[in-house]
């Protein structure tokens, strides 16, 4: 079980960055319809993040 834990938490820590570094470039391209897509890519960042840690939190329990 705590290294499927681990493995997902891998998974999601990568898509989390993989999103991060999209909407960067996004913005650094400064495309002329990018704002919504820029805060549509933000909102998945913050809900990956929030996978992430809740992922976390079950592996810190599942040690204990």
């Amino acid at each position: 079980m705590q290294t499927f834990l681990m493995a997902l938490v891998g998974v999601s820590m990568l898509a989390t960055l993989g999103v991060m570094f999209a909407g960067m470039l996004g913005l650094a391209r400064s495309e002329s319809a990018g704002g919504a897509r820029s805060n549509r890519l933000m909102r998945w960042r913050v809900a990956l993040q929030g996978l992430t840690l809740v992922l976390f939190l079950l592996l810190l329990m599942s040690r204990g």
